[in-house]
């Protein structure tokens, strides 16, 4: 019998759950497979299908996909090689969730407006300048005042006999 603190705990279900889409490549690419593609797509492909994404980025998103079990890599036997990413029984399963998530986005677009502008884009940030509400950063020396004393009373140098250790 489980009490109403095991749902709170760290490996609880919800938890699990939102841990697999902290990221919000894992849950684009299993929709975009799914709705766009019928379940599976050439790396390209799905590539051009996910504005935003980097490739290194959706290359990252994919290895941590099939290392969970949601996708599979399938490799051709061309040259070059093609390779392919299918949604796994297990990710099907997965998409429901996500399918249940984008359809609430869409019926409530209105109070996801209300929420206000989220800026999320590394470019968006940039294209602003600072933020305003950061605190300033005071500039730290690039070394610490011991090595910079080390270095003085060395002439500079901060080379150390061979085999000691920094």
């Amino acid at each position: 019998m489980t009490s109403p603190d095991d749902e709170w705990r760290e490996d609880c279900a919800p938890r699990r759950t939102l841990e697999l889409f902290a990221t919000k490549w894992t849950s684009m690419v299993l929709h975009t497979l799914q709705a766009r593609h019928g379940g599976r797509a050439r790396t390209g492909v799905l590539h051009r299908s996910l504005p935003g994404i980097s490739k290194k980025m959706l290359t990252q998103t994919l290895r941590e996909m099939e290392e969970t079990g949601l996708v599979s890599r399938h490799v051709s036997g061309t040259v070059p090689p093609a390779v392919a990413y299918a949604l796994t029984p297990l990710g099907q399963r997965f998409v429901e969730a996500v399918e249940l998530l984008y359809d609430w986005g869409r019926r409530n677009a209105d109070a996801l407006d209300q929420l206000g502008r989220r800026r999320t884009a590394r470019r968006e940030r940039a294209a602003d300048g600072p933020d305003p509400a950061a605190a300033p950063q005071a500039s730290k020396p690039s070394t610490s005042p011991a090595i910079q004393s080390r270095k003085a009373s060395s002439g500079g140098s901060s080379a150390r006999p061979a085999g000691q250790a920094r």
